[in-house]
């Protein structure tokens, strides 16, 4: 089964994502369980929580159809030792957020050097923060970003993620999601169905679809190879339309949430809604 769905808002209260999500036809959704810009965030309350535990069950949304994201700030890999700190105690904080609402997967970007340690240095942090953190919390996976290599992040090759993968110790609790403009602009082809052959055999090498938890579908407005991070909408950029046919008619991304983060939420419904209809084309 195929569930499709967006990052949508939760102004209000989280209990609101889920009707958000539900009135676009959503199948699948993403959200920010607190302000994704800030560091700190009143705690949710016995009400929303149950709240959103009664929107999920109303509209029949399962804890593996929810994709949260964590805070935009957090750096798993920092090379200074406060800020590394700061960074996984916020990570912390987003897991047992997931824990209260009842959420098992949790989409972070992996991390940055900053160009002041070494790229191995680096994801070895990264691995370590996750370690911290699993020991720490229950029944949440953490699902790493794939990135687009802009800046000096990392996470732009499918050898960093594996190697991640590899320093971490519960291996049941770690797994991937895959964002379209992110790999494509990291050098990954995607624009016809030879190039999605390959790609996806080349995660399936290096990662393994075993450890696929998600996916992001977006069209990119950067070149591949850019190593630039502009999101587009479906078939409007220089992906377009064959890769995300491919990836609705594979059974490899069967059970997941695929989740647009497309510039134009106004048409969400109508990807949403040319997403589910790729099914039906042989």
């Amino acid at each position: 089964m195929k569930f499709v769905g967006a990052h949508v808002s939760a102004a209000g209260g989280v209990e609101n994502a889920v009707i958000r999500a539900y009135e676009i036809g959503a199948t699948a959704f993403a959200l920010f369980t607190k302000n994704q810009r800030q560091w700190q965030a009143p705690p949710l309350t016995p009400t929303s929580i149950n709240k959103f535990k009664q929107a999920c069950q109303k509209y029949g949304y399962t804890s593996n159809q929810i994709l949260p994201h964590d805070s935009y700030l957090i750096n798993l890999g920092h090379p200074d030792i406060d800020a590394l700190e700061k960074s996984r105690q916020a990570f912390l904080v987003e897991f047992q957020r997931c824990e209260a609402l009842g959420l098992s997967l949790l989409n972070f970007h992996p991390g940055s050097d900053l160009r002041q340690i070494s790229v191995d240095k680096c994801l070895s942090r990264i691995a370590e923060s996750i370690n911290i953190t699993l020991d720490k919390t229950c029944g949440v996976t953490a699902v790493i970003e794939t990135t687009a290599g802009q800046g000096s992040n990392l996470g732009y090759k499918f050898e960093h993620l594996a190697e991640i993968i590899e320093q971490v110790e519960d291996k049941s609790r770690i797994g991937v999601c895959i964002d379209t403009c992110h790999i494509f602009a990291a050098g990954y082809d995607l624009r016809t169905k030879e190039a999605c052959d390959q790609t996806f055999d080349e995660f399936n090498k290096v990662i393994g679809f075993n450890y696929l938890r998600a996916m992001h579908l977006n069209d990119a407005k950067s070149q591949l190879a850019s190593y630039v991070d502009r999101h587009h909408s479906l078939g409007q950029g220089n992906i377009g339309k064959t890769a995300f046919s491919y990836i609705m008619q594979d059974n490899r991304f069967n059970n997941i949430p695929l989740i647009l983060e497309t510039v134009n939420p106004d048409i969400w419904p109508e990807e949403i809604a040319w997403l589910k209809s790729q099914l039906v084309i042989s």
